[in-house]
């Protein structure tokens, strides 16, 4: 009786949360359904460049997730609240820093510009921002699967001869590697439907978000239901995947 109570208690809360999506089903207009002018290049953008800034992420983010598990004291603490301040600034203030950061008028800018080259809009401007939107999450997440590898394991690995990197390799990242696949969904994720910080510092070449708010401004609500659609299927079956493997192994009923 009382979990049947708990339920009906959880139906609001469940049901505001579905209502976007069973409107999406209804509103789509089926019979249109179909890409507009420049949408095929917008996704090739992201998931081309997601992949790059996914690839920066997991090999820069892991040594931190890593370290930030393992290690204590007043050091790692304020590495986490490095990683914490931009995962917790809001997107579109993150662009404009990083037009104040790495823009043609900054110090790193005015360094790049005598070397002909520049980081904004374009390829290299896009795949930063989109390591800015997904590598705080990524570290978060890898460090909370880091984090629960048993020390006792490491130590054994120690005792028969192991050295760092081969406790590392054979014994940490295989027992994590399910919560590693989840912090690398959730990192897709972020990455691939980055919108505010790509907004200001990349508007150009335009992926999906941006590609998405264009059409949105210059035909309206009908024009963008199909990419929407693809969004979504780009970046939600990965982490439901993680996320549902995750709760099976962990024995949640």
């Amino acid at each position: 009786m009382r979990r049947n109570r708990v339920f009906w208690l959880s139906v609001p809360a469940l049901a505001l949360l579905l209502v976007p999506f069973i409107t999406l089903i209804t509103q789509t207009p089926w019979m249109g359904f179909h890409l507009a002018w420049g949408d095929g290049d917008a996704i090739t953008v992201s998931l081309t460049l997601g992949m790059v800034a996914m690839a920066v992420i997991v090999l820069a983010g892991t040594p931190v997730a890593w370290w930030l598990a393992k290690e204590g004291g007043r050091v790692s603490r304020i590495a986490e609240l490095i990683v914490l301040v931009p995962l917790l600034t809001p997107p579109l203030a993150m662009g404009i820093l990083l037009v104040s950061a790495w823009g043609p008028y900054s110090i790193p800018g005015l360094a790049l510009s005598r070397l002909g080259m520049s980081l904004v809009n374009n390829p290299a401007a896009f795949v930063l921002a989109q390591v800015y939107g997904g590598l705080p999450y990524f570290i978060i997440a890898a460090r909370s699967a880091f984090y629960g590898v048993p020390q006792s394991i490491l130590e054994a690995g120690q005792t028969l001869g192991a050295g760092r990197w081969q406790r590392f390799w054979h014994l940490a990242l295989p027992m994590a590697s399910k919560g590693l696949a989840s912090a690398v969904a959730l990192a897709w994720v972020r990455v691939v439907g980055e919108f505010g910080i790509v907004m200001i510092f990349a508007f150009f070449p335009q992926g999906m978000p941006v590609k998405l708010y264009i059409n949105l401004q210059n035909d309206g609500i009908n024009a963008v239901y199909t990419l929407v659609w693809l969004l979504l299927l780009f970046t939600l079956p990965l982490p439901l995947y993680c996320f549902s493997r995750a709760r099976n192994v962990s024995g949640v009923r």
